[in-house]
């Protein structure tokens, strides 16, 4: 058995400095309690949201986010991993979900698909995503990345345990509220399953960080402003989806703690086609339009930063 940590962090949106700050109170309260997997959430730099200020606001890949991962690694004798937004050598950024042990950093993974206002400020990657840490075998895997089938299919019965993150947002409350609270209602009951169902389908257990707390901000290609909130939850799943331990977004910022073993289980078989869980008609309408918006964006902003 391995006591396990999930960090829940209330980011501020684009300053860097205080959320690494942050992140390394987390970890360490969760470091001082015998933890030995320490996961933080995806941009954890950062937060995520169509904020223009994130195009500048990537970090090298041996830069601040990075120091802090080794270094927790090296002051708890762990394992630690968390996501953000990288300015890599040829320019360009991506969401890196880096993983570090006492020796430095042992792995990376570039999550796969931006989703939706994400395409603004990141390219995606094309890594399986199967990190190896000593004996352990280590899967990352980022928000939307453990809702599509692809993620499953390539660290399926590969992995002793998963380390994930989110940033997972809610749908406003625009008009009408009878159509748009059902939306809400149906979005937040994926978020709040969708990494202990992963667990199922990939056979090893799940150690999962996210955000929590409001998020405002633009709207891309809308002359309206997005007011919402983080959802889901840290979790730590066992193999089979047992939630051993979770701290609702609800709970705000804190770290849980949970005891998993790292062994293999048998796993669901994959499902056909390319999403694990159904999306919502509003989602998927919203996954294409801002991914059109963001990728133009990223080459006019964001890449244009390097």
């Amino acid at each position: 058995m391995v006591l396990a940590a999930a960090v829940q962090l209330e980011a501020t949106l684009g300053d860097v400095r205080a959320n690494l700050a942050a992140c390394e109170r987390l970890a360490d309260e969760a470091g001082r309690a015998g933890a030995r997997l320490i996961a933080l959430p995806e941009f954890f730099t950062t937060g995520i949201g169509f904020e223009p200020a994130l195009a500048t606001a990537a970090l090298a890949p041996d830069g601040a986010a990075t120091a802090l991962l080794t270094s927790l690694a090296r002051r708890h004798r762990a394992l630690v991993g968390g996501s953000f937004l990288c300015r890599d050598l040829d320019g360009h950024v991506r969401n890196a979900y880096l993983l570090a042990d006492p020796s430095g950093v042992v792995g990376r993974h570039d999550k796969d698909l931006p989703t939706m206002w994400e395409n603004a400020f990141y390219t995606g990657g094309d890594d399986d995503g199967v990190l190896t840490a000593g004996d352990r075998t280590v899967g990352a895997a980022v928000c939307w990345e453990l809702m599509r089938t692809q993620t499953v299919r390539r660290l399926r019965g590969r992995v002793d345990v998963a380390m994930t993150g989110s940033g997972w947002w809610s749908i406003p409350r625009w008009r009408p509220h009878r159509l748009f609270d059902r939306l809400e209602r149906s979005n937040a009951a994926t978020a709040g399953r969708a990494a202990a169902t992963f667990a199922r389908y990939i056979g090893a257990p799940v150690v999962h960080a996210a955000h929590a707390g409001p998020l405002t901000c633009a709207m891309p290609w809308l002359p309206m402003s997005y007011r919402g909130h983080f959802e889901g939850s840290a979790l730590i799943a066992a193999a089979d989806g047992t939630v051993i331990a979770e701290r609702p977004a609800a709970a705000g910022e804190g770290v849980v703690l949970g005891e998993i073993t790292l062994q293999r289980r048998p796993a669901l078989p994959t499902p056909h086609g390319f999403w694990l869980h159904p999306r919502g008609a509003l989602p998927a309408a919203v996954w294409h339009y801002q991914r059109w918006h963001g990728r133009r964006w990223y080459r006019r902003n964001t890449l244009q930063n390097s």
